[in-house]
């Protein structure tokens, strides 16, 4: 058999596949769109993330023990495509993020809610929870926590002031690029980025002798990528995304500093999740200025015998605030009784 005619056979092979995937898509629409008749009648949730989060670790163990290609990574990017997908044929539900387009937020709102989806690109991160909070949105996404920065203080004193609800979270890696219209680096005369990024990106600056020329801080990589592209003789430093959503060339990926960087952000609504088998969930708490009571209240935990994983101290209007995090769901039996307990304090 010549190539030419193994290759066909193999494109009609995978036609086939295609055409099988593509009928099996259809059917599992359908599917979604009863279990969305269904929702209706009972007020339910249409995104229910530990449901989601159920279906990828079921598919990651079928494809491992089948021996399949697949890794939970690449089950995890296409079926969160169709996740996404069947919400927005049920019920298109607005998702604010803090903008704006083409920010790392962005790509986080995406990779949970998929490219069908309506995005609100927002100024702040009160302006997020205040349009998830009257109802304009029906998700926010905001940041909570930098590997390198720590916590978002924002985020944390927003939560004091609402009663929005944290429904997933999702981790993305945050990777600068250095983008311009020029050719060579020395034709570089001034770079634009977030201050920050420029911090996170001092080494490359030094090494290739950018950091003699200007410097200019901009609110958002994303603007930044804009201005570049605009501007001769001028770069950024900004995210893929950015670069690619302003067809800004790209000279070199990944300058950051640290390759560890990463960033929390959490998706916030106005429902509560149901119980998965493997939660986590984040309180505040506000403790009084007294001597050991921060002590007291931790020892509470070991007690209850609930496993603390988290605990960063905020100050909100004067009052110390804690966010604290365990492996739990609030409506585990053992959870449900430690909270009722505490709130009696």
């Amino acid at each position: 058999m010549n190539e030419e005619v193994e290759l066909k056979k193999l494109r009609d092979t995978l036609d086939s596949i295609d055409s099988k995937i593509l009928k099996l898509l259809n059917k599992r629409m359908e599917t979604v769109h009863q279990v969305g008749v269904v929702k209706s009648q009972s007020g339910g949730a249409i995104y229910r993330p530990e449901r989601e989060k159920a279906i990828i670790n079921r598919l990651t163990k079928e494809s491992i023990k089948s021996g399949g290609a697949l890794t939970k990574n690449a089950i995890e990017a296409i079926f969160l495509e169709i996740f996404a997908i069947s919400r927005n044929l049920e019920l298109p539900e607005n998702v604010a993020f803090l903008g704006p387009i083409g920010s790392f937020t962005h790509q986080a709102a995406e990779s949970r809610f998929g490219a069908m989806s309506s995005y609100l690109p927002i100024g702040s991160i009160t302006g997020v929870f205040r349009e998830v909070a009257n109802g304009k949105a029906k998700f926010g996404v905001v940041p909570i926590e930098n590997s390198s920065n720590g916590i978002v203080s924002d985020t944390i004193t927003c939560f004091t002031e609402t009663d929005l609800k944290i429904i997933s979270e999702v981790m993305v890696d945050i990777h600068h690029t250095l983008a311009s219209t020029v050719d060579k680096v020395k034709d570089i005369k001034k770079i634009y980025s977030k201050d920050i990024a420029f911090d996170q990106c001092r080494n490359f600056l030094d090494d290739f002798g950018l950091d003699e020329v200007e410097l200019i801080p901009v609110e958002s990589t994303a603007k930044a990528a804009k201005l570049a592209l605009d501007e001769p003789n001028s770069a950024a430093i900004c995210s893929h995304v950015a670069a690619k959503l302003y067809n800004l060339p790209i000279l070199f990926e990944n300058i950051e500093d640290k390759g560890n960087n990463r960033t929390r952000f959490l998706i916030i609504s106005n429902f509560e999740n149901g119980q998965s088998g493997d939660d986590k969930t984040s309180i505040l708490v506000q403790l009084s200025n007294e001597a050991g009571s921060l002590a007291r209240f931790l020892k509470t935990f070991d007690k209850a015998k609930i496993n603390l994983t988290k605990i960063k101290s905020h100050i909100v209007e004067g009052v110390s605030t804690f966010f604290i995090e365990f492996n739990a769901h609030k409506d585990d039996k053992k959870v449900k009784k430690y909270l009722k307990n505490i709130k009696k304090r």
